[in-house]
């Protein structure tokens, strides 16, 4: 009986993840069928990720959490689109707690201080299909300089886990964080950050 019972829920569980599969499948890769409207930035799924070269051994990565923003995303002409994104500073974490709460204090990000970087797109330009240049103002530590992000779409649908329609992007840049007053230990600590963003929006209308 128990040996049925067992293999009875194994069974079960198999049948629900090809369910969740099947759903999960239901995207969309053009990004021609994005749904025009406002979104919002999805945090849970949102990821910030940035890397330097630590004194020239190895590239070493931490992220940011919790972002926060909009997107106002236009199907006809995509160029037209805006993005908002705030990025709360005392998120950081990186691999070593030691290293994320220095980063959080004066000597680096001085969260206290300067608690959101925010970057606001100030054009949009398609250079294929699904991927796109977009330029705007990065504020950060207090200092706003413009900052340009390669853009890639993934993929759009509906969310089979909340059923909300969302889109995903990636997004590549570098900034120097001299430029925004982040000098501790540069140059043994690279000058150049390189960002890799990870970004889930949620249609609202």
């Amino acid at each position: 009986m128990r040996r049925t019972s067992v293999l009875l829920s194994a069974t079960s569980a198999i049948l629900a993840l090809s369910t969740f599969n099947v759903a999960s499948a239901q995207t969309i890769s053009n990004a021609a069928q994005i749904k025009s409207g406002a979104y919002a930035v999805e945090p849970g799924h949102t990821q910030v990720g940035f890397s330097v070269l630590h004194f020239g051994f190895t590239n070493y990565f931490g992220a940011f959490s919790n972002a926060s923003g909009t997107l106002a995303f236009n199907a006809q002409t995509p160029a037209s689109s805006k993005l908002t994104v705030n990025i709360p500073v005392s998120s950081v974490q990186t691999t070593s707690s030691q290293l994320t709460d220095e980063l959080k204090g004066a000597q680096w990000f001085d969260a206290t201080k300067f608690p959101v970087a925010t970057f606001v797109s100030t054009s949009v330009k398609i250079t294929d299909p699904n991927n796109a240049t977009v330029q705007g103002n990065l504020t950060l530590h207090g200092v706003t300089k413009p900052e340009t992000l390669q853009v890639h779409f993934v993929g759009a649908g509906v969310n089979p886990m909340d059923k909300k329609y969302t889109i995903g992007f990636d997004a590549t840049g570098t900034l120097k964080r001299s430029d925004f007053g982040i000098k501790t230990y540069v140059p043994y600590i690279s000058d150049e950050v390189t960002l890799h963003i990870a970004g889930a929006f949620e249609k609202q209308d």
